[in-house]
């Protein structure tokens, strides 16, 4: 058993072999909190929830750090449009992207440090810095040297000659207009903490440098983000911690975006969906599906029609539960081993979209097994699926999806008494041969998003696809 991920730095696809066996070292960028969460932002989240879920599966105890940017540019600036505090911003915020999370049945992280909390070990990296030529003081800004790390634009494979940083930032005593800021001098109005080169807050690259080092140690397995941090945050975090003399991410891996339009979902271009509207219309569960079961590699165009589309596979994924659980009379438990072929498509560079479909055959298989009144089968199989999709998640029986469905149980309740009703006069009607009565009453009720289906214990109802 080898798992392999594609490795950014080296663009291709690399056998996973851990600093220390059987362990594996995670840091994924996460939120910065100015605003509430998209379901683009979600999906990193989501995506290596999996890829830490599939690790803890393959027998690895994991190690992951989600980092929370609460200070930045962005949350200055909010801070001033609305005339609050910017801590009332970010911590507002945070706890948004943490129901989101959640929502979406994502695992709490081993660790989740704020940038604020982390002052001292970023003033240490700095000295350190200093101390090795890397970085210089300048007006109480405190800025990396670009030119004195050989292996700079490694990640991204750009040439220093073609990067150019705008003259707006108001960023001043550079050596050069490409050096980047790590530490930023105090400006009227904004929130600043005491250096040796005075008061000021923190730049953006830095905390993660500093958090890395200090949750996961020189040298850890992977880092993670979204694809628009290769540059420049993820070439700066390199730079800062390499020169510094740490050996840092064995791996890279970034997540593609969510998109509209052909356009990344970005608050900035006003195209985002915000998490907390769509867990109102759509269930959780199904988010999850929709957001988790694309490669993470791959871009997600969202539409509406993809996800009514994403509601109604994973209705056929539960109807066939419910089917085997009441041809079993109760629960059944979950296999103890994921199918060979589900394990291959996950090592394989998590490889969701090929492990799904072996859900669906299993599920299609399970299916067969019922027609053909093989109770002993289709238990089988419903263990196989239970499994799978307890790896991704996505199994509608765990504890976590338990509130989910507690939620719909009295509307649930009153519904499945009002539609026994039509069907108590359905089956009247089949009793006495008027089937024209009896298709008129079902077309009715597929009509209102019901599906009827006629078992051997007698009609079921289940809500269709929307």
């Amino acid at each position: 058993m080898t798992i392999r991920l594609y490795d950014t730095s080296a663009r291709q696809i690399r056998d996973f072999v851990p600093l220390e066996q059987g362990c594996v070292s995670i840091y994924l960028c996460g939120a910065t909190v100015q605003a509430a969460p998209h379901i683009g932002h979600i999906r990193s989240g989501l995506n290596f929830d999996m890829m830490r879920r599939w690790f803890t599966y393959r027998g690895y105890d994991v190690t992951f750090i989600r980092n929370v940017t609460d200070i930045d540019d962005k949350i200055i600036a909010k801070s001033a449009e609305q005339r609050r505090p910017w801590w009332s911003i970010g911590y507002d915020n945070e706890r948004a992207f943490n129901d989101g999370y959640t929502a979406l049945g994502c695992l709490p992280p081993t660790y989740e440090p704020r940038a604020t909390g982390h002052v001292t070990e970023m003033v240490e990296m700095m000295r350190g810095l200093i101390e090795r030529g890397h970085a210089y003081e300048s007006e109480g800004n405190v800025y990396f040297d670009v030119k004195s790390f050989p292996g700079y634009l490694s990640l991204s494979r750009q040439e220093l000659d073609n990067i150019r940083q705008p003259e707006s930032t108001g960023e001043t005593g550079k050596r050069d207009p490409r050096d980047f800021a790590m530490w930023k001098s105090v400006k009227p109005g904004e929130p600043s903490w005491e250096t040796p080169w005075g008061r000021g807050r923190p730049g953006w690259h830095l905390e993660c440098s500093a958090m890395a080092h200090k949750y996961l140690g020189e040298a850890f397995d992977i880092h993670g983000g979204g694809l628009d941090l290769i540059f420049p945050h993820h070439e700066n975090e390199i730079a800062q911690a390499k020169a510094f003399g740490d050996a840092f991410a064995n791996y890279w891996v970034h997540n593609a975006w969510v998109t509209m339009s052909g356009e990344k979902m970005s608050k900035s271009l006003g195209n985002s969906v915000l998490v907390s509207e769509m867990v109102k219309q759509w269930r959780p569960i199904v988010l999850r599906y929709y957001l988790g079961t694309p490669h993470y590699r791959s871009m997600i165009e969202y539409s509406e029609e993809a996800l009514r589309e994403a509601e109604s596979a994973f209705a056929r994924i539960e109807g066939f539960y419910q089917r085997v659980i009441e041809k079993a009379g109760g629960p059944v438990e979950a296999a103890a081993e994921v199918p060979p072929a589900f394990a291959e498509a996950m090592d394989d560079d998590l490889g969701v979209p090929q492990a799904l479909a072996i859900v669906h055959t299993t599920v299609r298989q399970g299916n067969s097994a019922l027609a053909a009144d093989d109770k002993d089968e289709a238990i089988a199989r419903l263990a196989e699926v239970r499994a799978m999709l307890g790896v991704l998640g996505l199994d509608p029986l765990d504890p976590h999806w338990a509130g989910e469905a507690d939620r719909g149980e009295d509307l649930h309740g009153a519904v499945d008494t009002l539609v026994r009703l039509v069907l108590e006069q359905r089956e009247s009607a089949r009793a006495r041969k008027d089937w024209a009565t009896a298709d008129a009453i079902r077309d009715q009720l597929n009509q209102s998003g019901l599906v009827i289906e006629d078992s051997p214990s007698g009609p079921r109802w289940t809500l269709g696809p929307r």
